[in-house]
């Protein structure tokens, strides 16, 4: 396995690094009070931003199909990814923010040629978003085949009824659809009960409850309850084939858990580095922190994880580069659990080097152990990974 990073791929993170310093950065505050004053309306800001990166080549950077993007191979984008991981507003501009980023990732592979003309064309195009309503509060959603929201066809037309959580980017204002998971047959196997729908969210039933908040932390994009109330959508909908919702779901989130390893490698670095630099400058009876033996034993461990966990996610790419995504799935559940164990520790020794300003706002740190955190559960618990490597080794070893 050679990781060295390829001419491409240099090019382009010098090129993002030199545009988001640029243009990016100075405008987060104003894109904050954009979308503040008019949550319901795409930022002036965002959209230049977008119009930016698209003309400088730094556009759909993770989409690896070559008719419908750059085509960079998952090791190649993987530099990339890690850079734009601290810097949600980068990720946007230059359409790799989740979910819409992974939904077309699934669309390319499952959807007819009208789907993709009305919902994925427009996405790669930056003129709408999409979320994906899988979870719900009712049941253990980490077990998919818990999944209770029905699909009952009606002529040429699916009723769906259920209740949805922590859907996420529902509140960005182009929002358009969600890619919805829905029980169609629930006498059927476990895994071939539920059918993925698309569902636009202008759908007479469909309702918004809440925002729901991560440890008191509201996404602006929402992490939304909701409802689905007889809601009707055309044959036309149904995403792949009927009871093939498992399958697709699970495609759809091999791939999606590498980027989030990717991008949450990049902030266990800013991590690090916030608390190398606060570390000197703090001083407890008479010493700097720094040179405290707990402190420089932290630093020096992270450094050593983040170093193992970042060779994990680059064998798994790898892996998906040359063998396919399938045969990469066993590293992916372990980089799910390694990556988000490295990660969810860094970033709370990092705050305990801060002291009371780590949990405050005067940093990132506390907004971030939210989100990881929540990460540890959302696309498959730790629990659920282990298990899944357990069996595979004791498999092995039979």
């Amino acid at each position: 396995m050679d990781f060295t990073n390829t001419t491409r791929s240099t090019e382009l993170l010098e090129q993002l690094r030199d545009f988001v310093k640029a243009r990016v950065d100075p405008a987060i505050d104003t894109v904050d009070a954009e979308r503040a004053a008019h949550p319901t309306t795409p930022s002036p800001t965002t959209e230049q931003l977008c119009s930016e990166a698209k003309s400088a080549g730094l556009w759909n950077l993770c989409v690896r199909h070559p008719d419908h993007g750059p085509g960079l191979r998952f090791t190649e984008y993987a530099p990339l990814a890690e850079f734009l991981g601290p810097n949600p507003l980068a990720q946007e501009v230059t359409n790799c923010d989740a979910p819409s980023n992974i939904n077309g990732d699934a669309m390319i592979v499952y959807g007819s040629p009208q789907q993709k003309g009305q919902w994925l064309e427009p996405q790669l195009d930056g003129q709408i978003k999409s979320a994906f309503a899988m979870t719900e509060p009712a049941v253990a959603s980490s077990d998919a085949g818990n999944i209770a929201t029905t699909a009952v066809q009606d002529g040429d037309h699916w009723v769906l009824n259920g209740r949805k959580w922590y859907i996420s980017g529902v509140l960005h204002p182009k929002c358009t659809y969600m890619m919805t998971v829905a029980n169609t047959d629930p006498d059927g196997p476990a895994h071939g009960r539920h059918t993925q729908f698309i569902v636009p969210v202008d759908t007479p039933g469909v309702t918004i409850v809440r925002n729901l908040p991560k440890f008191g932390y509201l996404d602006e994009d929402g992490h939304v309850e909701l409802t689905l109330d007889d809601v009707r959508v055309p044959d036309a909908n149904v995403l792949g084939d009927i009871g093939g919702g498992f399958a697709i779901g699970q495609a759809r989130l091999g791939p999606a858990r590498v980027q989030h390893c990717m991008r949450i490698i990049g902030i266990t670095e800013e991590a690090l580095r916030l608390m190398c630099e606060r570390a000197p400058v703090r001083s407890t009876f008479g010493a700097a922190v720094s040179t405290r033996s707990n402190v420089m034993d932290w630093i020096g461990e992270a450094r050593i994880e983040i170093e193992a966990a970042r060779l994990m996610v680059m064998r798994t790419a790898w892996l998906m580069d040359t063998q396919g995504d399938k045969a990469s799935a066993p590293h992916m559940s372990q980089i799910k659990v390694q990556v988000m164990r490295t990660a969810t520790t860094v970033v709370d020794r990092a705050i305990q080097v801060f002291g009371a300003a780590g949990v405050s706002e005067d940093t990132p740190l506390a907004r971030w152990y939210a989100s990881l955190r929540g990460l540890r559960i959302a696309d498959g618990p730790d629990e659920v990974h282990l298990m899944g490597i357990a069996r595979r080794e004791l498999r092995r070893h039979a």
